[in-house]
């Protein structure tokens, strides 16, 4: 009965460290192995992988697009006046380790909490330039496909890639005068 015991414990435990030797990554994950808390790979490829149990540690982040909704912000426009603008933007990770170091350990909160002041003060600079015909025409398109560039340049220090941003909704104050000259504004878009 005691040699059946040995048996089964020292079977049990090469169980325990085979299956602590042995992990995965999946293609929609990106993943990054430590030893001893220092990242050692960051370019682990999806399958089957093996690690030294006890001693290599892996952390795994999604390399799906992600979404960023803002709470809309007022910006002033070219001919400074007041409008909020409504956006969100699709972002995904590009460099692992560069992500992880700067979000405290790929925390997804961390990440939104940095990069909007980057898409908020870029979209000010820009929206700065347009008027409001313009802004509230079709070149929101432009003023979006204009944006990627310079965020993509913030969104890097981050390890993040910016990969679409998208102006929802452009609302004016609740000024009986700002609303009237909306109207016109929109009566010439259409004419």
């Amino acid at each position: 009965m005691e040699m059946k015991n040995i048996v089964v414990g020292v079977v049990g435990l090469v169980v325990v460290i085979l299956a602590n030797t042995l992990y995965t990554v999946d293609q929609r994950d990106k993943a990054i192995l430590f030893k001893f808390r220092e990242i050692v790979d960051a370019d682990i490829k999806p399958g089957l992988h093996f690690r030294l149990p006890f001693v290599n540690t892996v952390s795994k982040f999604p390399a799906r697009i992600q979404t960023l909704t803002s709470k809309p912000e007022q910006f002033l426009t070219g001919e400074k006046k007041y409008v909020t603008v409504d956006f969100f933007v699709k972002w995904r990770i590009k460099d692992v380790t560069a992500y992880y170091r700067a979000t405290s350990g790929g925390n997804e909160e961390a990440a939104a909490q940095r990069l909007t002041p980057i898409v908020k003060n870029t979209l000010r600079n820009d929206i700065n330039q347009f008027t409001l015909q313009k802004l509230v025409s079709d070149e929101r398109t432009e003023l979006a496909r204009r944006l990627l560039k310079p965020i993509n340049v913030g969104a890097a220090t981050l390890g993040i890639e910016v990969v679409d941003i998208r102006i929802k909704r452009i609302n004016f104050p609740n000024d009986a005068k700002i609303r009237e000259e909306l109207r016109r504004t929109i009566r010439q878009i259409q004419r």
